[in-house]
């Protein structure tokens, strides 16, 4: 395996994130924590329609998200992938859950973190697995 990284990318966004060294600090602790190791973690900020080609081009599917998460591990206990991240979508939501940008952001990151870990949101008592998790990751932000 290489050395666990993260790395940041923009495709149709100017959004640059504050401290990657910071995020990936966050990402590697939140990942070990659940006793997984980190490996490549690429995290790609995008606009919403950029998003929503991916969604109908991969998924099927013909509405905006706010993320897509592609899981590329290939060794067990391993976290790796690709987390597509529309900033226009976390800037909405963040206003219509009156939070702060960052906050959202962080939350959406941390919940296709989830997601690569094995978490699912798919039903009721998923859903609230992952917004536990979510929050007491949030917590452990530098």
């Amino acid at each position: 395996m290489d050395k666990p990284s993260t790395s940041l990318f923009k495709e149709d966004s100017t959004y640059s994130y504050p401290s990657q060294q910071n995020l990936e600090s966050w990402i590697f602790d939140c990942i070990e924590r659940e006793g997984r190791r980190p490996g490549s973690i690429n995290i790609i900020f995008c606009s919403d329609e950029y998003l929503l080609q991916i969604n109908q081009k991969h998924l099927g599917r013909d509405y905006f998200t706010d993320i897509i998460t592609f899981d590329q591990s290939e060794e067990k206990g391993v976290i790796e992938g690709d987390l597509y991240i529309s900033t226009e979508r976390v800037e909405e939501n963040a206003q219509t859950h009156e939070v702060i940008f960052m906050d959202e952001l962080d939350r959406v990151i941390i919940h296709g973190i989830l997601h690569l870990m094995g978490y699912s949101d798919g039903g009721d008592e998923e859903r609230l697995i992952m917004r536990q998790k979510e929050d007491s990751f949030l917590l452990l932000r530098p």
